[in-house]
């Protein structure tokens, strides 16, 4: 694999590092033969304690034995993989998958397994009759007792995470992050004047070779670019658009010089499907698609979806906590604007959040009450300015719920809130 050039190679790079299962187990394979090295020059000049000598047929087996249940215990694993890919695509969101490869745990497990199979399996061909290591047989049975230990911590992680309501947690966690950081990097690249920037057509438009999924933007490189011919740089598309083959990418107004086209493109990062880091509704995608699961006829299960829906508004009240223009301009080191970026405003948030749940739970009343619990806390805590689209949320419940319910008393139960959906309360009036 070459060593990759341009900015958008190299996130590529970063995305599939992350992604991959099999570079830390390799990793492990590496460093355990290098061990295993260092412990036989270590056993050849020092001596180890007299409790720690082993025959050479019983250091042969308990190495042979090793060797065998690290090979086991790595299936074990590979089949757990195998079956929380089969929850995560039946009952959950296969976009959670592009999640669940990264998880540093697993991929821990997988390289302390293939480290104490490579040091095993190097120790062996060292084993002579009037030669053996003692040093390395002792740490081999080590590193074996460690990575039972962690097998245990593995197992006690999924069993516990892998239930919606987690998953639903750490998803909105890592979208919570993603938006707090995004707007402050925002807010420090804000230009000192009044960010105005061309209007009319641009003198360049810039398009994409090949289609993919906007996975993210170099907004300093784009700005450095910008800057270097004297010109604004604006983005039309939304990261997490997937655009196709000649697409504008980025619209060129004003300058002193032509940017090169592969130069800026290599400014976008285009993948295969979307990913969360520089993308919060990503992270409000999955958790829709988790709860909209739960509400289909072959699950109906609306419980989960109303846990889901109290990680959604814990989102919801971060987003709407801060100000969203829905375009953003950032500006250069002398404060002149150079990159215009579209971005969701507070309504695309809160469709995305609403719309689909409210429509595959409209005959449930405990979504009913909950999505009102939910809009009802939102007006309570938010600032003004964003209360017209909750109120046209709620207006869009009504609606619904007066089509679904046509009995009196079934929709007077279905039109109240209620944090539980159903058992518990509403929020304060004030």
């Amino acid at each position: 694999m070459g060593v990759p050039t341009s900015w958008a190679a190299r996130f590529r790079f970063r995305q599939y590092v992350k992604a991959s299962l099999w570079i830390m187990p390799m990793f492990g394979l590496v460093l355990g033969t290098l061990l295993a090295e260092l412990a036989l020059t270590a056993d050849r000049t020092n001596r180890p304690p007299s409790g720690w000598h082993y025959s050479a047929t019983t250091a042969g087996d308990v190495l042979t034995a090793i060797v065998g249940a690290m090979v086991a215990l790595l299936g074990f694993v590979v089949t757990i993989g195998v079956l929380v890919v089969q929850q995560a695509t039946g009952t959950l969101s296969p976009r959670y998958m592009r999640l669940w490869y990264r998880d540093r745990l697993q991929k821990a497990v997988l390289a302390t397994f293939t480290g104490t199979f490579a040091f095993a399996f190097s120790l062996l061909r060292s084993i002579e009759s009037d030669s053996v290591p003692d040093l390395g047989v002792t740490l081999a049975g080590a590193a074996v007792a460690v990575s039972l230990v962690l097998l245990l911590i593995y197992l006690n992680r999924f069993t516990h995470n892998l239930r919606p309501v987690a998953i639903a947690e750490l998803v909105a966690r890592m979208g919570v992050h993603v938006f707090t950081a995004g707007a402050a990097a925002i807010q420090s690249a804000a230009p000192s004047g009044d960010g105005t920037v061309p209007s009319g057509d641009p003198v360049m438009s810039v398009r994409n070779g090949h289609g993919g999924a906007i996975q993210a933007f170099s907004a300093a490189g784009l700005v450095a670019e910008a800057a270097r011919h004297d010109c604004v740089f604006v983005v039309p598309r939304l990261i997490g658009d997937f655009v196709p083959p000649g697409t504008v990418l980025v619209e060129v107004h004003g300058g002193t010089s032509t940017p090169d086209p592969d130069r800026v493109t290599g400014l976008v990062a285009l993948g295969a499907e979307r990913t969360i880091e520089q993308d919060p509704g990503f992270a409000l995608r999955v958790l829709v698609d988790i709860a909209i699961r739960a509400l289909s006829p072959a699950v109906n299960d609306p419980t989960t979806a109303v846990q889901v829906i109290n990680y959604i508004e814990s989102f919801l009240h971060t987003v709407g906590s801060v100000r969203l223009p829905g375009r953003y301009v950032l500006a250069d080191r002398h404060g002149r604007a150079r990159l215009v970026l579209p971005g969701r405003d507070w309504e695309s948030f809160l469709q995305l959040a609403v719309c689909e749940i409210r429509d595959y739970g409209a005959s449930s009343v405990q979504i009913c009450r909950r999505l009102r619990a939910m809009l009802e806390g939102l007006l309570d805590t938010l600032p003004p300015s964003q209360h017209p689209a909750v109120r046209a949320e709620l207006r869009l419940l009504e609606e619904s719920i007066e089509r679904e319910f046509p009995d009196a008393a079934r929709r007077a139960i279905a039109r109240g809130a209620d944090r539980q959906g159903i058992g518990g309360h509403g929020p304060p009036r004030t």
